[in-house]
């Protein structure tokens, strides 16, 4: 079975998974308005993604950062006057790393929650996606929309808005939570549980590279924006704004867009 390589966490971090990092909102807080300063001053603009989640980031063969996440990291950097230095972590450590300073900003597919937006500043979204379902090539379990997933075995990644989702919406299904991107389909493969939820950018990048063994079902749902995190501090949000709306004007985005995934996602639906 050929699996794309290192495929990490799914891209939103829970409610649950930031219990531990409000305990440090106050100490955020007290740097804001400096910050921003800073990060001119260094002339840098550190960035934190997982590096592991094609298409939006990941390594080629020739172990460079690649993606749609990536050139737009770049490009916006460039739009700031700064040069952009990318941190690769863990999905699970990525927004401890900008709640403790090791980063400047977070570009991994973040959503703006209410409870991520009690700690942190987020941008106005770059990229738009959904929910998408993906199940084992036949469809051996006749699943279709997000209600039949009822009483189904169903892979999210581990304090993702997937599995807070189907929690809240499909109550009768079995949640199988998973820290990785890749195990959810060894296990959907070999028939252990019956679908995933994923990114639906994400989910038509992995059927492409895996061959006949796995299919989309249904339309996308619930969808959301994905925007820059970062702390808490309005100059830096209002110079990333100004940013990624240069980018949008200028055509810049909707070309990185078209260049990774063939259609715009940057536009709302």
């Amino acid at each position: 079975m050929s699996f794309v390589p290192a495929l990490r966490a799914a891209r939103r971090l829970g409610a649950a998974a930031l219990i531990g990092l409000a305990v440090m909102t106050a100490g955020a807080s007290a740097e804001a308005g400096a910050i921003y300063d800073r990060i001119k001053s260094s002339g840098n603009l550190v960035i934190g993604l997982e590096g592991t989640y094609p298409p939006f980031n990941a390594m080629d063969e020739s172990g460079q950062l690649v993606g749609f996440e990536v050139d737009f990291s770049r490009a916006l950097a460039k739009q700031m006057g700064l040069k952009p230095v990318f941190k690769p972590a863990n999905w699970s450590g990525l927004l401890g790393a900008l709640q403790s300073g090791r980063v400047d900003v977070v570009i991994n597919q973040v959503a703006a929650t209410p409870e991520r937006q009690k700690i942190f500043d987020f941008s106005i979204p770059y990229s738009y996606s959904g929910i998408q379902i993906v199940v084992k090539k036949g469809n051996p379990d006749n699943i279709s929309t997000p209600d039949t997933l009822a009483g189904k075995k169903v892979a999210a990644g581990l304090g993702t808005n997937y599995g807070q989702w189907l929690v809240k919406n499909v109550p009768t299904a079995l949640p199988q939570t998973y820290d990785d991107n890749v195990t959810p389909y060894r296990d959907l493969a070999a028939g252990r549980i019956d679908a995933v939820l994923n990114d639906r950018l994400v989910v038509a990048d992995i059927v492409k590279k895996t061959g006949d063994q796995f299919e989309i079902v249904g339309a996308p749902f619930d969808p959301q924006g994905s925007s820059v995190a970062l702390p808490k501090d309005p100059e830096l949000l209002s110079a990333i704004d100004d940013g990624i709306r240069a980018l949008q004007a200028n055509g810049e985005l909707s070309a990185i867009s078209q260049k990774w995934f063939g259609i715009d996602v940057t536009k709302q639906p």
